[in-house]
């Protein structure tokens, strides 16, 4: 039978398209790693690598056999972390995932709740684009995310937290700041800011250009939200912002101003998610409800 230790090279290889990546990534030398390939090829009887290509391609079968192997190492990580538990409790160290519009402005609360109430547990944050970081939680590189829906899947434990309110925002001096309310037609032709078209806040914000018949910026797309408040500060575009950036200590108002639109609101609906089934989920649940917590209190408070 293959060992554990051969199914993680031929995944690590998968992954790299590198021997010496691949290698690297598992904490072994070269020649070891491909060493331990071929002896796996022995032991199965197939070819798995494509020898001489560069990058590092496996066979058809050796692609197939890859994603058996990572299912088999993702329940061998459930089975110890499921020992682990038992035997520690709410504890160890959990790989999450968080997209950029989130993170710096709401975990660094919740982690302080956490750490308070849970000081063996430990969280270790990977900020990111939505889709990569899917990708890196179904093989196992991350063990929970924070994401805006919708996000769909079988595999996936999917646990709704929150709805988070979106404001259009303008530079101070803007005109359309001077009006106490406007109303749709009073933003045809603007031109909007957004993210890259990695986010998905890049794809709420075109549903939201259309809504307002606005026309969405792409020369001067954004990295982050404190770009697009600085460029819409600099009075480039209007920008759309979330509720909790505008009101954290990270992001806030002080270039910007929301614009009051009678006829016109707009939301995004906050979740986490893992992998069902895994042996934490009751660890992640913990984390999830926290922050749901953190986020319901913000947006309670008077402005």
């Amino acid at each position: 039978m293959p060992s554990l230790r051969q199914l993680e090279y031929l995944v690590a290889l998968e992954d790299t398209k590198h021997f010496g990546r691949a290698a690297g990534s598992v904490n072994v030398s070269q020649p070891t790693l491909s060493q331990q390939l071929k002896s796996l090829e022995v032991r199965l009887g197939v070819v798995l690598v494509e020898r001489g290509e560069s990058p590092a391609q496996l066979t058809p079968v050796g692609r197939e056999i890859a994603s058996r192997a990572r299912r088999v190492l993702m329940q061998v990580d459930d089975i110890r972390a499921l020992a682990r538990r038992s035997v520690s409790g709410l504890a160890g160290t959990i790989r999450f995932g968080v997209t950029p519009t989130l993170g710096p402005y709401l975990i660094p609360a919740v982690i302080a709740q956490l750490h308070r109430a849970y000081p063996d547990m430990r969280l270790y944050i990977r900020e990111g684009i939505p889709d990569d970081q899917i990708a890196e939680l179904r093989r196992g590189a991350l063990d929970m995310m924070l994401i805006p829906l919708p996000v769909g899947g079988s595999d996936l434990h999917v646990e709704p937290l929150f709805r988070e309110p979106l404001h259009l925002v303008a530079a101070s001096d803007d005109p359309l700041c001077a009006r106490p309310l406007l109303r749709r037609g009073d933003l045809a032709g603007r031109q909007v800011l957004s993210l890259d078209p990695r986010h998905h806040f890049h794809s709420q914000a075109e549903e939201i250009c259309g809504e307002l018949n606005a026309e969405l910026l792409r020369d001067y797309e954004g990295t982050s939200l404190d770009s697009l408040r600085q460029m819409a500060g600099s009075g480039l575009g209007l920008a759309i912002l979330p509720e909790l950036y505008l009101r954290s200590e990270a992001g806030g108002e002080d270039m910007v101003r929301r614009l009051a639109i009678a006829d016109w609101s707009a939301s995004r609906s906050i979740a986490a998610i893992w992998r069902e089934g895994v042996a934490y989920s009751d660890s992640y649940r913990l984390v999830a409800e926290a922050i749901a917590r953190e986020a319901r209190a913000i947006m309670r408070k008077a402005l």
